[in-house]
């Protein structure tokens, strides 16, 4: 790293002419790009696809684009011969650019790298920048990340939820109002790149920092289990006051135990049993706190109950641990209890994660497209047993099969959609043999869900739950998870609202199963 890159730890530094390639142009590239050329580098956007409207813009902001395929190394980006390169984070370990800047010794930075030596754009009265929380794990995150920001807000802080929650942080730090906290939802992505600024001036120092929980997913990315597990990890390094981890799930503390982290800083469990001194968990259905009061050996505050959560449809098991997981990050902040039990009483969950569809004729339709890996769809399934379980997708490299043998058994139906049906279907053959399962074969997006939702009003009957917990990524066949479910929801209204409209022709009339 030379002295001059070195150098570049304030909003307020030298970036004039500075060299730097941006790869990817999604939400998060173009966010990198328009704060690097603000600062006045000169800016090179490498990408193989981009939107009309970030491609019309960056001229407009002074930097430069190459569009096209990136199998290789492009000559644009070699001629430039950048002295930074930043990735998105859609940028893998071992994609042929990556590789290329690594050989070189390039210095490789994430958006986090660049939003934290920058930070100092926008200070609080004090004159410091806004602390950092940084929120991951393999489910959970967003929830987590907003119950967070709702509970820093709910006690007086200025609070953003930002980072892979949608937001950029980058856009946060440039806000002009300015922020005490920043509640960033960083994902192993990220994190990977972050974990390679190893011995930089100022590394990323979080004020408290959460893994949530562990689990495989992007698996094809990271390329191992173990590169997956050490980039969540790096969530924890250099932090100031709290380190949060998961009772339940003793990778996420063994991350914390091995952490290199600023003297003093502390290791807060969450659970959903009975805490020890230093943690949060359920005592009798209320969520206390037995962390951060003086008397804790003998003493927990009472932070809210179990059905307060209910009332909001919060009280399903992992939905209980992220509260618990956010109040332990925003009592570190000092944010009394109070503020937690009021920011939870209006707190809802965003669409399509446990959402309720519909309830009709005695079957209740819920979407949870957002359980995009065996591990959120298994949290699903907890929470509804018996359910008619519409699973399947792109698996991106993960084995379902020990869902399938844990969780699978349970379910009345299967119905697998999707473009790796192949090892669901195998997974049920081998491990609920006695679970009826019906497949959906590929056809047009437009549709699987109505097929789905036909199939499944000749299996449900009163009382039952048709539950979308795919356990897959939705990209084989849909454009999000978003569009997933959405499709779901549309499907199920649709049927609903043709059985009203027989049950008004006739109405001696019931539908069918």
């Amino acid at each position: 790293m030379t002295e001059r890159i070195a150098a570049l730890t304030s909003w307020h530094a030298d970036w004039k002419g500075l060299r730097v390639a941006v790869l990817g142009l999604s939400v998060t590239g173009f966010s990198v790009a328009d704060t690097l050329a603000e600062l006045g580098a000169e800016v090179l956007v490498v990408t193989e696809s981009a939107s009309e409207e970030y491609a019309r813009l960056l001229p407009v902001i002074g930097a430069r684009l190459h569009q096209g395929p990136l199998e290789e190394v492009p000559a644009p980006l070699r001629d430039f011969a950048p002295e930074v390169v930043v990735a998105s984070p859609g940028f893998a370990p071992h994609h042929p650019v990556i590789r290329w800047a690594q050989e070189r010794g390039i210095p490789l930075w994430g958006d986090l790298e660049v939003a934290w030596r920058v930070r100092d754009k926008v200070t609080r009265p004090d004159g410091r920048p806004a602390d950092w929380v940084l929120i991951t794990g393999t489910n959970g995150k967003t929830t987590t990340t907003q119950m967070t920001a709702a509970m820093l807000v709910a006690g007086g802080l200025r609070a953003a939820p930002c980072g892979n929650i949608g937001v950029p942080v980058l856009d946060a730090v440039r806000d002009p109002g300015g922020f005490d906290v920043l509640v960033v939802e960083v994902s192993s992505h990220q994190l990977w790149y972050l974990s390679h600024q190893v011995g930089g001036p100022e590394p990323v120092s979080p004020h408290a920092a959460v893994c949530l929980n562990l689990a495989p997913d992007h698996l094809q990315w990271h390329g191992s289990f173990d590169a997956y597990r050490d980039a969540k990890s790096f969530v924890y390094a250099n932090t100031r006051v709290a380190c949060v981890y998961n009772r339940a799930d003793v990778a996420t503390r063994r991350m914390v135990e091995d952490a290199d982290v600023v003297e003093g800083a502390r290791a807060i469990g969450f659970g959903l049993d009975v805490p020890g001194p230093s943690d949060l968990g359920v005592v009798d259905g209320i969520l206390v706190d037995r962390a951060f009061l003086d008397d804790r050996r003998t003493t927990a505050l009472e932070l809210c109950t179990v059905d307060d959560l209910a009332e909001q449809g919060l009280a399903a098991a992992h939905i209980v641990a992220n509260a618990l997981a956010a109040a332990a990050l925003a009592r570190s902040l000092d944010v009394p209890p109070a503020a937690i039990r009021a920011a939870l009483r209006d707190f809802r969950l965003d669409a399509h994660r446990i959402e309720i569809v519909a309830s009709a004729d005695g079957i209740t339709w819920i979407d949870d497209s957002k359980a995009t890996n065996p591990h959120a769809a298994a949290s699903s399934l907890a929470a509804y047993p018996g359910a008619v379980w519409v699973v399947g997708g792109l698996l991106k490299g993960v084995d379902i099969s020990d869902l399938v043998q844990t969780r699978g058994p349970a379910a009345k139906a299967a119905i697998v959609i999707g473009v790796d049906r192949a090892p669901v279907l195998a997974a049920f053959a081998r491990h609920a043999p006695t679970v009826p399962v019906v497949e959906v074969d590929g056809g047009e997006t437009e549709d699987v869900m109505a097929r789905v939702v036909e199939i499944a009003t000749g299996i449900a009957a009163d009382g039952d739950v048709v539950l979308l917990a795919p356990a897959a990524a939705s990209f084989d066949q849909f454009s999000s998870y978003a569009d997933r479910g959405s499709r779901f929801a549309a499907a199920v209204h649709e049927l609903i609202a043709r059985g009203d409209d027989d049950q008004h022709d006739d109405p001696s009339s019931a539908r069918g199963r």
